[in-house]
């Protein structure tokens, strides 16, 4: 038997998560039968869009339930094998987080490969939030190179990527994020042309102005509410709005207010639209490949906010809303050392 340590929803929040929403769970696991084996997490991803599946009802993914485990993107170790294609010592990519352990016929898990990428970049930069700016920004929005792209929360896992994706195609990069900190990360290691802390600005509509007085071809959206009204001020005639999330509102526990000017859609000739990365699965393999040319060419690079322990995985879950994490928000369940990524460790 194994013992392992999970996290159970133990609430459905209202507004912000708090602490005594989540539990910790001992469980007692057999050992592997034929055709399964046993992996250790090592890497445990924490992401916005968990937030809505705390919620009931229905939506693009099930939602959490009560009193059970929940998941999300992990990278773990193989431990004990009775499959074959499987060794310990493999590394796999698997929707079975915010667990220590966890025994499994292989479904739906993934080997990384050996390219001596850090295995933590396949829940960030090289996995769902680096596909999600690859796919939301080039397929959704259509980018053309030399364009002006303003992208919201570009200090989070996938406005970073965006911003180093737009920059690689030669587009004047404006970017929002909410503290000095974050916006110096974003201007000197991302690139950014123009950061705005939109904490420090009195009008963000005219602050995107300024920075961008010939408009805005493509914003990339992570945060609505206030950003997309600036944006929709400040976009060019037959610009594209790739609405990939809405942080701002996540959290909301009355009736949302809406955007107040939607009618730019309509005066300035807009193309609006949502997307889920999930829609672009077929052409997930192409699209890694050019990432990790990109990544080995030092044209990408990551940043991680890290906490330790799986007792620390629902604080990484309420920091996400507080602004805690830098980059892409991990919790590391043992001990590892980080190689080739820089990280902060809270």
């Amino acid at each position: 038997m194994v013992e392992s340590k999970e996290v159970h929803l133990a609430n459905r929040p209202k507004g912000l998560p708090r602490q005594e929403d989540f539990s910790i769970v001992t469980k007692q696991l057999p050992e592997p039968g034929d055709g399964e084996m046993l992996v250790r997490n090592i890497w445990m991803s924490v992401d916005p869009y968990m937030r809505g599946r705390m919620r009931a009802g229905k939506s693009y993914v099930a939602p959490f339930e009560v009193g059970q485990v929940l998941d999300g993107g992990a990278v773990g170790e193989v431990v004990k094998s009775n499959l074959d294609g499987y060794e310990p010592g493999d590394m796999v990519r698997s929707m079975n987080g915010w667990r220590e352990f966890f025994v499994t016929d292989g479904q739906g898990l993934t080997k990384l490969p050996p390219t001596g990428a850090p295995s933590e970049l396949y829940l960030g930069l090289l996995g769902m939030p680096g596909l999600t700016a690859y796919f939301g920004l080039f397929e959704v929005g259509a980018l053309k190179d030399g364009e002006t792209v303003f992208v919201s929360g570009a200090a989070g896992a996938v406005g970073s990527v965006v911003c180093q994706l737009a920059k690689i195609k030669g587009c004047t990069v404006i970017a929002s994020c909410g503290s000095a900190d974050k916006a110096k990360w974003v201007e000197q290691d991302i690139g950014a042309d123009v950061v705005i802390n939109y904490r420090s600005c009195d009008n963000l509509t005219e602050a995107l102005a300024a920075a961008a007085p010939a408009g805005i071809d493509v914003y990339f959206d992570n945060v609505g509410g206030e950003h997309l009204e600036a944006a929709l001020m400040n976009m060019r005639n037959r610009g594209r709005i790739v609405e990939c999330g809405m942080i701002a509102d996540y959290n909301a526990t009355g009736a949302l207010e809406g955007t107040q000017n939607l009618i730019q859609v309509i005066v300035r000739q807009l193309r609006m639209e949502g997307f889920i990365v999930g829609q672009f699965e077929e052409h997930y393999p192409a699209a890694m490949k050019q990432m990790m040319a990109w990544y080995h060419d030092g044209q990408l690079n990551a940043r991680s906010t890290i906490l330790e322990g799986i007792e620390t995985a629902p604080q990484a879950m309420i920091g996400l809303f507080e602004g805690l994490n830098t980059g892409k928000m991990l919790v590391n369940l043992c001990a590892h050392e980080h190689v080739g990524i820089e990280v902060e460790v809270i």
